[in-house]
């Protein structure tokens, strides 16, 4: 039993990698391309392991990540007068509401015109 612990260790190290490479985004892998990685990985086991975890595996945690990744939106807040979808909503709000006025003034128009013309008939 003692014998099949070596394999063991390298194919579970060899699954850990694979895994580890095809998790990885494209664009982050080093040295060579991702599908290049797979099958070094697959067909030179030992040399695939140590040259993933040595030349290719992206490296996450030296403060550059944070740099090279292109935020879509600030991390700082925003004001609300600085959002445009907030100043957008406002202004389809403000033109509402003066088309409800308009509406308003016409309507009573309407009616103060028909409640002369009744006056008149009578």
């Amino acid at each position: 039993m003692l014998r099949y612990l070596p394999l063991l260790i390298l194919l579970g190290l060899e699954l850990y990698t694979l895994i580890d490479c095809l998790r990885s985004e494209g664009s982050s892998v080093r040295t060579l391309p991702k599908v290049a990685w797979v099958l070094l990985i697959i067909f030179l086991p030992l040399i695939g392991v140590v040259l993933w975890f040595a030349l290719g595996r992206p490296q996450y945690g030296n403060g550059n990540a944070a740099r090279q990744v292109p935020r879509a939106h600030p991390t700082a807040p925003m004001a609300p007068d600085d959002d445009p979808e907030f100043l957008r909503n406002l202004d389809v709000a403000r033109k509402q509401k003066a088309e409800e006025e308009r509406l308003r003034q016409l309507q009573a128009e309407l009616e103060e015109r028909e409640r002369k013309l009744r006056d008149q008939e009578n």
